[in-house]
């Protein structure tokens, strides 16, 4: 019968608190512990028990390594003590072994360090016995005699020791009790033994309880039924030859192998004494499952593959005979089987540290591997090693523990990652082997700096340009991943003469693009240069500095500037001439200079404008203004030009020079002015053909207005009866004279005169003021007889109006000048202090107010005038 369950859970715990023993011997610790034993229960302190310090298990992470599916002990980081973290089933983890160990491994790295730990488990009375199955059935013939006996099947218990079956009972009866018997190998059977003959008219059938009980506390117990069934006649068993059969078979034996045969002899005869084989109820049914018996010759073979782990295997045959109440025996049956190398080592990888620092010492730990082989001997016994010429190797550790180090630099720019295959072989025949591979990879250090293609780089930029524009981009490189390989770009200055660097350029710090930030100027500042330094985002950071030099290219941007001759507040520079120079004399030299360069500053000489195209000439590269041709005595004596300096750029730009030529064989004392009014000769435009006819229409109208104001006075001169000798005689043509200054002369004086000269051309030299104009001039009459108009303008113009009458009253006039004050000083006339005859050619005086010695031409009785001109 069953204990309560209620005094079977009181004894469970009390089973569960046992006291825990640990203990150290040679680097192995042992701890013993009940099963069953509930989650958190402390075991004992692995730190104070191996002698660690407990604050360093976390920094050098140990990991506890066991062959089990599951973890059942936890350890506490930060005290080193252990515990249960799961409960342990020891009819589940050791199944019939009647000791039951775990075996542990507690790996420390830095340094590497191993311990093993072995836990004993406790058995508990936590199972109660049972039989194979629910009921059993024996057939006993009437005849037997008190003492036969007929056996009984085994209970089956998973606990161990005393907590395992210890006694059968069964329930009470007068025909049967119950004996126990010993068999070869020392284990206990029940068999049933008959107490008193059997009557089957009596009772046909007997239903007994057979009880089997366990040593534990709280006591367990479990049955199963007896049925008893009273066969007539049969009064003998068969018997074996022997109560154990041995055979031994290879693990790897195919289905169909025969195993053994088994033997039984029955004295009866008949159907009494045909025997009849098969397993008994007490042999498992895997076993059942994986060998066959043959029912007539009692050879055992194998069915199917032989699935087992155990070397030894236990098997009962019986052998019943075919009579009507058939009797029967039991022998064991034990097979060995013999180890075949069928098993391949397996490689289990308890520790990976991956990715690994390129940097990483020589000798670093990067994994560690378990290699075991389930066969036993030279079968299990296992060599493992990686390829050749790989940084790494395999250090053996004890038992079937190996450590791969590194053994050598890594260069994760080189090799970023290694598929490491491990090898592991037995020692059986042939060989098995087996291949695992590990992925290490190789972590980055900063170990690369940035790289330019080049140390330096030399960038054109073309002055004037827009700011913000892109000018160029650098790039470097870095073999580094991640941060240690991202670079930034930034400006390092190199003492920038232009002022600060960034004023003038920026870089973008992520793809190395160079902008402007302002224009540049190619006169101000050609070339300069300065560095991008390229640093990465490593740890500490590493950089590298590209020289970066910059060339400003040239635009025509500036004009030619003139440095010679200088014009100075808006006057023509002039240059004198002689008279008597010849072909290609050198005027002046023009001397321009450009700011730009190359073509651009490439310069040119042109004339623009000259007033006498075919007198002057300029060589196109050097300036020199020359005379085309030797002077002629009708050139005008004041010429003006027009010097075009331009440069070779694209667009061309130019600079234009005004030049006052003034014909003389002497320095005058004052320049002439060259104005606006200067005529230019020999480019005949449409608006100059225009100035020419409205010039000539103008002039017509003017000759008509003098002949009208001419023959007025005339006339006037008559009717008023006047002495004076410039008034009296015949009507005759004019002459006009027409005087201009230059200089200081600031007016302009339009003198008109009407006066008689002789047959001869007389020069005139005019002083400014009309007083000076008959001791001047030469004129053949006195001041009395010129009236003068004096008109105020920009220049100073006179025109004299000469009468070709005076003449025929020269000698009437002549007394009037005697009687002036100084006479007529000069005039070429009878009376007058000079002396100098009539006709005696032309004479030059310098004006002392700076003006121009001016000519005085005679008419022929006609209306003469000369034709302006204006400097």
């Amino acid at each position: 019968m069953l204990h309560p369950s209620g005094h079977r859970t009181k004894m469970r715990v009390y089973l569960m608190v046992l006291c825990l023993i640990s203990y150290s011997v040679d680097g192995q610790i042992e701890y013993s512990i009940s099963e069953e034993t509930r989650r958190g229960v402390s075991v004992g302190n692995i730190a104070k028990d191996l002698g660690i310090d407990a604050a360093t298990l976390s920094s050098r992470k140990f990991r506890m390594i066991t062959s089990s599916s599951k973890q059942y002990f936890n350890i506490d980081v930060s005290t080193g003590a252990l515990s249960v973290n799961e409960p342990i089933d020891r009819e589940q983890v050791c199944e019939l072994k009647t000791t039951c160990f775990l075996n542990y491994e507690l790996v420390l790295e830095n340094p590497l360090e191993l311990y093993k730990m072995e836990f004993k488990v406790l058995d508990i009375n936590d199972n109660s016995p049972s039989f194979p199955l629910n009921e059993y059935r024996l057939n006993v013939a009437e005849f037997l005699s008190p003492g036969a006996r007929f056996t009984l099947p085994d209970a089956q218990d998973l606990d161990e020791g005393t907590n395992s079956v210890q006694i059968y009972t069964l329930s009470p009866n007068e025909h049967f009790r119950l004996e126990m018997q010993i068999r070869g190998d020392g284990s206990k059977y029940p068999e049933l033994v008959l107490e008193k003959t059997l009557d089957r008219e009596q009772q046909a059938l007997h239903k007994l309880v057979i009880i089997a009980k366990d040593g534990g506390t709280p006591e367990r117990s479990g049955d199963a039924d007896v049925v008893v069934t009273v066969l007539d006649t049969n009064d003998n068993a068969p018997a074996f030859e022997h109560s154990v059969y041995r055979a031994s078979i290879l693990e790897n034996s195919r289905s169909g192998t025969l195993v053994t045969k088994v033997h039984a002899t029955d004295l009866d005869e008949g159907q009494n004494g045909e025997i009849r084989y098969s397993f008994s109820n007490s042999t498992s049914a895997d076993l059942q499952r994986m060998f066959l018996i043959d029912p007539q010759t009692g050879e055992v073979k194998v069915n199917g593959i032989l699935d087992v782990q155990r070397p030894l295997l236990e098997m009962f045959i019986e052998a019943r005979d075919k009579g009507a109440f058939g009797m029967s025996s039991t022998a064991k049956l034990l097979v060995e089987i013999t180890d075949v190398n069928n098993n391949a080592p397996e490689i289990t990888i308890t520790s990976l540290s991956s990715p690994v620092p390129e940097d990483a010492l020589s000798g670093t730990v990067i994994a560690l591997l378990s290699v075991v082989d389930k066969d036993p001997g030279e079968n299990g016994k296992v060599t493992c090693q990686i390829p050749a010429n790989i940084p790494f190797h395999l250090k053996s550790s004890f038992d079937n523990y190996y450590s791969l180090v590194t053994d050598g630099p890594l260069d994760r720019e080189g090799v970023s990652e290694y598929n490491i295959t491990v090898t592991a072989m037995d020692l059986g025949s042939p060989p098995l082997a087996t291949r695992r591979t590990l992925w290490v990879q190789i972590s980055d250090v900063n170990d690369n700096p940035p790289k330019f293609a080049s140390s330096a780089c030399d960038i054109s930029v073309t002055e004037n340009n827009l700011p913000g524009a892109s000018l160029y981009q650098v790039s470097a490189s870095d073999p580094d991943v991640g941060e240690n390989g991202r670079i930034s770009y930034t400006l390092r200055d190199m003492g920038f003469e232009g002022g600060a660097l960034s004023s003038f350029f920026a870089v973008n710090s992520e793809n190395g693009n160079i902008y402007a930030k302002s224009t540049f100027d190619f006169e101000q500042l050609r070339s300069f240069h300065f560095q991008v330094e390229a640093k990465d985002h490593g740890s500490p950071a590493l950089s590298t500095a590209l020289t970066v030099n910059v060339l400003i290219a040239d635009q025509n941007d500036n004009i030619p500037v003139i440095l010679y001759p200088v014009a100075r507040n808006g006057s023509v520079a002039v240059e004198i001439v002689p008279r008597l120079a010849d072909a290609d004399y050198l005027v002046t030299k023009v001397v321009a200079d450009d700011a730009d360069s190359g073509h651009n500053a490439w310069l040119s000489y042109h004339l623009l404008q000259p007033s006498d195209s075919g007198l002057f000439r300029i060589l196109a590269n050097t300036g020199e203004l020359r005379t085309a041709r030797s002077m002629r005595s009708t050139d005008s004596i004041k010429h003006k030009v027009i010097v075009l300096v331009k440069d070779h750029g694209e667009p061309s730009l130019s600079s234009t020079i005004a030049l006052g030529i003034l014909l003389a064989d002497s320095l005058p004392q004052a320049l002439p002015d060259f104005g606006e009014g200067l005529e230019v000769r020999g480019q005949l435009t449409t608006l100059n053909l225009y100035l020419i006819i409205s010039l000539a229409c103008i002039s017509f109208v003017f000759l008509g207005f003098i002949l009208f104001l001419v023959l007025m006075r005339l006339l006037h001169c008559r009717t008023t009866h006047h002495r004076s000798c410039c008034c009296s005689g015949s009507h005759f043509p004019s002459e006009v004279v027409e005087v201009s200054g230059v200089g200081k002369l600031t007016h302009t004086y339009l003198y008109r005169a009407s006066l008689g000269i002789g047959p001869s051309n007389n020069n005139l030299l005019l002083n400014g003021d009309a007083r000076n104009i008959p001791n001047a001039a030469g004129l053949q009459a006195p001041a009395s007889c010129i009236q003068i108009q004096k008109v105020k303008s920009d220049h100073f113009n006179a025109i004299l109006l000469v009468s070709s009458f005076l003449q025929i009253h020269i000698h009437a006039c002549a007394p009037a000048c005697t009687r002036e004050p100084g006479g007529c000083p000069d005039a070429g006339i009878p009376g007058s202090r000079s002396g100098r005859p009539p006709g005696s050619g032309r004479s030059r005086r310098a004006l002392p107010n700076g003006g121009a010695a001016l000519a005085v031409k005679r008419g022929t009785g006609a209306f003469v005038q000369e034709p302006r001109r204006r400097f």
